[in-house]
């Protein structure tokens, strides 16, 4: 269901795009990238100039190669358009410190110890969090799920609809179902 249209009138005034894929490689590898774009609708003056309206001010990619267990084996930024050329796009090669870490393991804690602040770049690290989940859906269906008898499915207790005490789980998952406890029982 969409969101009901506004009843005030209003002007788009700026769009940023965020988009992740995955691929998975030949060499049994998957490649998870992210895309950001800002873009005004406006001519936008900035210090470095003005950026005529469609004209992104930001247009950057990060990649991150993994293996099927989900460490990170490469990385690589670049930035096409940035705010502020010979000064943003310089930081690229600092991602290269996200080689080593694990996505499904504290991956967010290590790229803000490793990237956050003037380490990395804003926008860059910021799509970077949303790196685990994507790998983690690029992979899925092509991956068994590995896990030792009796452990409980990763998903479950991680959002709304996988509460163990939820319809969908005692319906998709019902030896994992926990009922819930009667107020005043």
């Amino acid at each position: 269901m969409p969101l009901p249209i506004s009843e005030i009138e209003r002007e788009l005034v700026h769009t940023r795009r965020v988009r992740y894929e995955g691929y998975k490689r030949t060499d049994g590898l998957w490649d998870i990238e992210a895309h950001i774009t800002d873009v005004k609708s406006h001519d936008c003056t900035l210090r470095t100039g003005v950026r005529r309206a469609g004209l992104p001010i930001h247009d950057m990619v990060v990649r991150v190669t993994i293996d099927r267990k989900f460490n990170v084996v490469d990385a690589l930024a670049v930035s096409d358009a940035v705010p502020y050329p010979g000064g943003c796009e310089n930081i690229a090669p600092a991602y290269r410190k996200l080689i080593g870490l694990n996505l499904v393991k504290k991956f967010r804690d290590a790229v803000k110890e490793r990237l956050g602040g003037v380490q990395g770049c804003t926008h860059i690290t910021e799509m970077l969090s949303g790196m685990p989940t994507a790998a983690i859906q690029s992979l899925a269906g092509e991956l068994r799920e590995e896990r030792p008898p009796g452990r409980k499915p990763f998903q479950l207790d991680h959002c709304h609809a996988m509460d163990t005490t939820g319809e969908t789980v005692m319906k998709w998952y019902p030896e994992w179902y926990q009922a819930k406890e009667k107020a005043g029982a």
